[in-house]
């Protein structure tokens, strides 16, 4: 069974150094990221095992934690279809931008 996580931290440096420390410590692929507040609060958000995605998201909290503090985090176990689209969307907004393409779940 595969799973989401998702975790929200205080700005872009500590958003980078905690999707870092995520993906070299389980095996999880990053889905999208969201800025907000002029990117005070980003959004991070894995995908993988419901296994790897909880050591991942445990992980960037502890990492996020030694540069300032991690503001939520979750992990959604065999998300429903309607959350998937919304991610999807998500990161739809992000590969537009960047001109890339879209990975689909």
């Amino acid at each position: 069974m595969y799973a989401i996580g998702l975790i929200e931290v205080n700005g872009f440096v500590t958003a980078v150094e905690t999707l870092d420390a995520m993906l070299k410590t389980a095996n999880v692929e990053f889905v999208t990221w969201e800025k907000k507040l002029g990117g005070r609060l980003v959004t991070i958000i894995i995908k993988g095992d419901v296994s790897a995605v909880e050591e991942a998201i445990l992980t960037g909290k502890i990492e996020a934690d030694k540069i300032t503090r991690t503001v939520a985090y979750a992990v959604i176990p065999n998300p429903h279809p309607e959350t998937i689209k919304m991610v999807n969307i998500s990161a739809g907004k992000l590969f537009k931008a960047d001109g890339g393409e879209i990975n689909e779940f």
